[in-house]
């Protein structure tokens, strides 16, 4: 149960019960609504065929409901032992990821640099962003697979014990807060709001639920937080390696075990440009299970505005990449404590354990791809807004110099 504790599931099967259980909890989808407005553009992408003797008709895809209505199922949380019926991991479980996980979302949803409170944040962040990819209908059916659970109630047990297992590649991750603040077009919410994208896993081709994505060295974690704010994790292997091929496996992929992220790396504060903005709804769109929802409805339909669409090539200008000029290139990161132990890992949280901690030919062969790809990006995304990071030890000013210092020996940009 990891910082939320254990509980005994069978405390409180005689107090009052919840039956409507939203998999998408209410405070995420009101940050998705204008000041002052309280209902949502709420689209079902699969409609129900109706068949009634001669007539058959296709029922209505779009609603404007209330939040209470919106992404929501009977009874989805509740647990049956024997006879009694409780709903305590709604309440108990929910209640405090929920509670930790708004604040976190409020926490860097504005993100300006380094400030008081991030680390708990951030693990806050990493733990509801756990629970909300296995509290979705989709992420329960991957749960029972995984797990051999036929019934509803031993699925539950299982994810409010395993919720914490992409947190240990997501904390390993290069983190970018991506804006839409200049866009008209804003950012939406899907049933599945931890989104994964791999320009080589169709939606078309991924069979439900899916959910083996991300430890694919190509795939993309997309968390919009609020219409204006959306976090995108990549795998620093991609990172250094944009060509690599999106299917392979990441280098140490794992779950449950020791991980340290370096928060003044996180990026912050680039602005997306208007179709950046739908690539991104598209992508929510493509992956979302059944329903999509937003304040606008003009936003809900981005493949009216993007032309002709090819998913593989979505992010060929590497919009989704973060500034590679701002990442730096480490080779291990070494912890003291206070009783004079240590601990260390390699850049792929390989430890002293490992046979191939600190891989001399690796780190020499991801060197010179991560140079090439530098350049790359930097011809790429020339003349675009760019990420910035907490600049204390001027890693931020310091990447940007380097950055324009080679598109202007380039004649990509004028020179002074």
């Amino acid at each position: 149960m990891g910082v939320y504790g254990e509980y005994n599931f069978l405390v409180g099967m005689n107090a009052p019960k919840s039956r409507i259980h939203h998999y998408v909890p209410r405070w995420y989808q009101k940050r998705f609504l204008p000041l002052g407005q309280e209902t949502l553009f709420y689209l079902n992408l699969k409609p129900e065929k109706v068949a009634k003797g001669r007539i058959r008709f296709t029922r209505k895809d779009l609603w404007y409901w209330h939040s209470s209505r919106c992404f929501c199922v009977d009874d989805l949380y509740s647990m049956r032992f024997g006879k009694a019926l409780t709903d305590i991991l709604e309440k108990r479980f929910f209640g405090t990821v929920d509670k930790r996980g708004a604040a976190a979302a409020e926490f860097f949803d504005s993100y300006e640099g380094i400030k008081s409170g991030i680390n708990e944040a951030f693990r806050d962040l990493i733990m509801y962003m756990g629970a909300q990819r296995f509290r979705t209908p989709r992420g329960l059916d991957w749960m029972k697979r995984q797990m051999g659970a036929k019934d509803q109630t031993r699925a539950l047990i299982a994810m409010s014990n395993l919720f914490e297992l992409y947190g240990t590649m997501w904390l390993e991750g290069v983190w970018e807060l991506v804006k839409a603040g200049k866009s008209a077009t804003k950012f939406i919410i899907s049933d599945e709001p931890i989104t994964f994208f791999n320009r080589r896993i169709y939606p078309s081709e991924d069979a439900y639920p899916g959910g083996e994505e991300l430890s694919k060295v190509g795939t993309r974690t997309i968390f919009p937080l609020s219409p204006e704010t959306c976090a995108i994790v990549t795998h620093v292997q991609l990172a250094r390696n944009p060509n690599v091929n999106p299917l392979e496996i990441r280098i140490n992929a794992r779950a449950f075990q020791q991980a340290v992220a370096k928060l003044t790396d996180l990026q912050f504060g680039r602005e997306l440009e208007e179709e950046e903005v739908l690539r991104i709804n598209y992508i929510l769109k493509r992956r979302a299970t059944r329903y999509i929802a937003s304040g606008n409805k003009k936003w809900l339909y981005p493949e009216r505005h993007l032309g002709e669409i090819s998913w593989a090539k979505l992010d060929n200008d590497w919009f989704l990449f973060p500034h590679l000029w701002k990442i730096p290139f480490t080779a291990e990161i070494v912890m003291g404590f206070k009783n004079g132990r240590a601990w260390g890992m390699d850049e792929y949280g390989r430890t002293p354990g490992n046979p191939d901690y600190k891989d001399q030919d690796r780190h020499d062969r991801d060197w010179v791809s991560f140079q090439y790809a530098k350049l790359e990006w930097a011809r790429k995304r020339a003349g675009k807004a760019l990420a910035h990071v907490d600049d204390t030890m001027r890693e931020d000013s310091v990447g940007d110099s380097m950055m324009t210092d080679y598109l202007r020996k380039e004649g990509l940009i004028a020179t002074k």
